[in-house]
């Protein structure tokens, strides 16, 4: 009995001393890091004016992607130019056949206020969407971008 208990607590403090885990793959909290900046060609904008008539978000504040049970979460914040903006949404944008296929790209899409509303302070502005994207859809993805009038901002795993 003392030399299989010895014996578990000898492979717990061997496996314990293991960090290398903690920055792996298989740990779920790597799987994507907090959002970084990226620069904006207009090129990079497409607008697709037939399919949804809501404009691009000024700008993108912040995103972030959660892990959840069977996929993950992404979230963005967007800032638009004055207060009344509504029906945000994460639209998946069109890709061209260069692009990276490990890669999503969306479009953080929001409807206008439709008549003059004041400017505001920045709190009182901001738009919040969300989407959440299963593990299939997640398959061999390694950056999720999410793309605003002037700016875009991405994670990766």
């Amino acid at each position: 009995m003392k030399s299989s208990l010895s014996a578990v607590l000898c492979a717990a403090l061997a496996l314990s001393a293991c960090g290398t885990v903690r920055e792996s793959r298989i740990n779920p909290f790597n799987w994507f890091r907090s959002s970084t900046e990226a620069e904006t060609t207009e090129t990079q904008v497409r607008t697709a004016k037939d399919e949804d008539p809501r404009a691009l978000v000024d700008q993108v504040v912040e995103m972030s992607v959660d892990r959840a049970p069977g996929g993950a979460i992404v979230t963005a914040t967007g800032l638009p130019v004055r207060q009344g903006f509504w029906n945000a949404e994460l639209v998946r944008a069109e890709t061209d056949a260069d692009a990276p296929t490990d890669t999503l790209v969306y479009d953080f899409r929001i409807a206008s206020p439709g008549t003059a509303t004041p400017v505001g302070t920045e709190p009182s502005r901001l738009v919040t969407a969300a989407l959440f994207l299963s593990d299939q859809d997640l398959e061999g993805i390694r950056t999720i971008m999410v793309r605003g009038a002037q700016n875009q901002r991405q994670a990766r795993r």
